[in-house]
């Protein structure tokens, strides 16, 4: 669903989006590989040998919005007159500004004051999200102390600009586990006009199921784009999200019977009949992890706990209730593409 597309830097070219997100900081702050592990499922590992960005990058999944990333290179100077940055900054919903946790992080601070100065007199609305990054290298006392410095410094700089009343949220990230998911997913969902929809329609689907915690998952990238009210565990995050990704591994691995390969007499075009991506599997304790392809490249992933119940009766009734949610959802994309200006 998604894919890179390369911009010119003098002139920003097709960037109107339903949903934009600036993806912003220094050089070698970890943007790309932040990219490449989101969007495109590179190893953490392989991140190491990406070059250094030089032009400005598009990624674009579609769930029930239409979301682009947009990547600028971190020597890039946005204020240059040939720099059409008011149209940029004016179309876009988010600006995610990453930090290195692990390097002098004082230049980064002083820059995303300017950028968040510039942007928030162009378009107030915009939210501003800093990613507190590579924390992975850093015990968590260290953790914890950048966090707090950078914050604060952060704070400082924009009392100085007398910007001290602009919201500003910040995130503990590293691409070698789940944090930067849980960080984009939370900034994805800020996005989305219909949250509070998604959040009231999974809140039913627990309360008439034995269902003890919903997300709705972009499949490829494993953001979630809404989850119930309940508070996320991060480690039932983890295990859903990882359940999504062997879920597709075993998904091209076996075929399904009814997918052979169909060649017609007179072509050699190939045509597939399409699959719906489901599994379920049950824990060594009784937990079912239970996955059901939605919408538009959406699935959703629930924790069953059948406590005592039959797990298929449980099974039944989730399926039952899934398929209340999926029509609800298609009801939903219907009325955003009616009328996608009140959902932009």
């Amino acid at each position: 669903m998604s894919n890179g597309e390369v911009m010119s830097t003098g002139k920003i070219e097709n960037a109107e989006s339903k949903a934009m997100i600036l993806l912003l900081g220094l050089r070698r702050g970890g943007k790309s590989s932040i990219c490449k592990v989101l969007f495109h499922n590179m190893q953490p590992l392989d991140t190491l040998y990406l070059e250094s960005t030089s032009n400005p990058t598009m990624e674009h999944f579609s769930t029930l919005i239409d979301l682009a990333v947009m990547e600028l290179p971190g020597q890039l100077n946005y204020f240059e007159p040939s720099y059409d940055s008011e149209r940029l900054f004016k179309s876009v919903g988010g600006l995610v500004y990453v930090i290195d946790s692990q390097d002098e992080y004082m230049n980064a601070i002083t820059n995303l004051a300017m950028i968040i100065e510039y942007a928030y007199k162009v378009n107030p609305n915009i939210n501003i999200e800093v990613l507190i990054h590579k924390v992975d290298g850093l015990s968590e006392d260290f953790k914890v102390d950048a966090q707090r410095d950078i914050m604060q410094r952060t704070g400082e700089e924009l009392l100085e600009l007398g910007l001290d009343g602009v919201q500003v949220s910040f995130y503990l990230t590293s691409i070698f586990d789940h944090s930067i998911y849980e960080a984009f997913s939370r900034i994805v969902q800020k996005l989305i006009p219909e949250l509070s929809y998604l959040e009231n329609m999974l809140d039913n689907l627990i309360q008439h199921s034995k269902i003890e915690k919903a997300f709705l998952f972009d499949i490829n990238s494993k953001i979630y784009v809404s989850t119930d009210s309940s508070p996320v565990d991060i480690q039932m995050y983890e295990v859903c999200a990882e359940f999504v990704d062997v879920t597709i591994d075993l998904f091209d691995l076996y075929k399904d019977s009814q997918q052979n390969e169909q060649k017609d007499k007179n072509s050699k075009a190939v045509h597939n009949r399409p699959r719906e991506l489901k599994n379920v599997s049950q824990l060594g304790n009784d937990v079912i992890i239970y996955l059901k392809q939605m919408i538009r490249g959406l699935a959703l992933v629930a924790v069953i706990r059948p406590n005592g119940a039959d797990p298929e009766s449980c099974l039944t009734v989730a399926d039952y209730n899934v398929d209340i949610l999926k029509k609800g959802l298609e009801e939903i994309w219907a009325n955003a593409r009616i009328h996608p200006k009140e959902s932009s």
